[in-house]
């Protein structure tokens, strides 16, 4: 899917906008947290630079520790 663009900034279905969490330097317990804020800006329409011409919906995918800690959020902006 990413060498035939399909998850390119422009592509059907984009990810990690931002550059994903490690180039945030992947903080321990704040990576769920700026994954969720990253969906809800852009499903606001407050992402800047970054924002998706149509953002509908969200999805954010977590593991913690030693993948003990899983999780999955779908997010979706109301009318």
């Amino acid at each position: 899917m990413a060498l035939d663009g399909i998850t390119a900034p422009d592509g059907r279905l984009p990810v990690n906008r931002s550059g994903g969490l490690k180039s945030k330097g992947h903080p321990v317990g704040a990576t769920g947290v700026s994954m969720h804020v990253m969906a809800a800006m852009q499903l606001t329409g407050r992402a800047g630079d970054m924002q998706l011409p149509r953002a509908d919906r969200g999805a954010v995918f977590n593991m913690g520790g030693a993948a003990v800690a899983n999780y999955v959020s779908i997010l979706e902006r109301l009318s």
